[in-house]
């Protein structure tokens, strides 16, 4: 019984994959719009600064400056003999 509902499932979403791959048009893509100017596209390198480095780098300034401006002195982990234990 489970494999009918896994073979169910898998046969909707490939067909659901499939109508909408039909009824969506690339091809629409290719004619231009009143008013649309595109620009330069960008080389490779542009590309990869663009959309790997920057994020890196803005991820990278932001998680040092959360660790340099980050206040709370509690940075070692308590242990046992740290606990004060009335006898």
């Amino acid at each position: 019984m489970d494999k009918k509902n896994a073979l169910r499932a898998g046969a909707l979403a490939s067909g659901t994959t499939l109508m909408m791959m039909l009824m969506s048009s690339p091809a629409l893509a290719l004619t231009r719009d009143d008013g649309d100017d595109p620009g330069n596209g960008l080389s490779v390198i542009e590309t990869l600064g663009l959309y790997v480095a920057l994020p890196i780098a803005l991820f990278a300034i932001i998680a040092g400056l959360v660790m340099v401006l980050d206040r709370s002195h509690d940075r070692q982990a308590r242990t046992s003999s740290d606990i004060d234990v009335k006898a």
